[in-house]
């Protein structure tokens, strides 16, 4: 969307950029603004690499779901942070696995409500649901995310690229163990956050430039510190790698994907 209409502007508060419209227009999507591509520009005059970075966490999200739906047996996803419509979104992956699957999807951008028709195209058998919500408000999301999804079977909680917009780790933490506290055992997690394991500097740079206009702000967090969230879950082989290394085939020549700065992993709760 190069939207031009100055009230759909104004409610859509485009002169701020957004992490959902610029991941978009790094993902060669249609739906951002001057504002978002100016930032989603100098982030990436700084640090190239950031359009593979959002390539390879788009990619594991649909390895994820595929692993969850066909090898887990998952048929509920409760997506947190969905982002904007692209291709293979959740409910696509999971759906064409299992067609009685169950999706929510949850974000707090105006402009993915405006586009939440696209998520809710859902199989005769399923359903999807979209959830005006934040993160910071798990009691809500859970509460409304029981319309369509049963908690008492287990659900594959999604959280791509969106713990990192929680600073405080105490409060992050509350926020998952509330979430998997809502989950039977043989539930599951999947996890995504930005990170400097892999370019160190530049990473950290790239997102000094991000958090000097855009909304919200993002924090790097370790390896370790990502996996110490949801100590005590059964962590799905490869482990806690780089989104690039999860699950994916050798390069022709054998060699594997060149890793990046979003570390990822999924998880069972026991």
């Amino acid at each position: 969307m190069m939207a031009d209409e100055p009230v759909v502007e104004d409610k859509l508060r485009s002169h701020v950029p957004h992490t959902a419209r610029i991941w978009n227009y790094w993902l060669g999507g249609k739906d951002h603004f001057p504002a978002d591509r100016e930032v989603g520009d100098r982030v990436q005059k700084i640090f190239p690499v950031v359009i593979e970075l959002a390539r390879a966490d788009r990619l594991f999200l649909g390895r994820a779901v595929r692993y969850l739906a066909a090898e887990a047996g998952i048929r509920q996803f409760l997506d947190i942070g969905t982002g904007l419509p692209s291709q293979d979104n959740t409910h696509e992956v999971a759906q064409r696995v299992a067609p009685e699957s169950r999706i929510v999807y949850v974000d707090n951008d105006p402009l993915v409500l405006v586009h939440a028709r696209a998520l809710l195209t859902s199989s005769a058998e399923g359903a999807t649901d979209y959830l005006d919500a934040d993160l910071h408000d798990p009691e809500i999301i859970l509460r409304e995310a029981a319309k369509t999804l049963d908690f008492s079977q287990p659900v594959a909680i999604m959280l791509l690229g969106v713990m990192h917009f929680i600073s405080d780790d105490d409060e992050l933490q509350r926020i998952i163990d509330r979430l998997l506290t809502a989950v039977p055992s043989g539930s599951y997690v999947a996890v995504a956050n930005t990170t400097t394991a892999v370019n160190g500097e530049a990473t950290a740079e790239a997102v000094r430039v991000w958090n000097i206009d855009a909304q919200p702000k993002l924090k790097l967090r370790t390896p370790e510190r990502i996996a110490e969230f949801f100590d005590g879950l059964e962590v799905v082989e490869p482990g806690w790698v780089s989104c690039s290394r999860w699950r994916t085939e050798p390069e022709y020549d054998g060699s594997l994907p060149v890793e990046v700065d979003q570390w990822c992993g999924v998880a069972r709760k026991p």
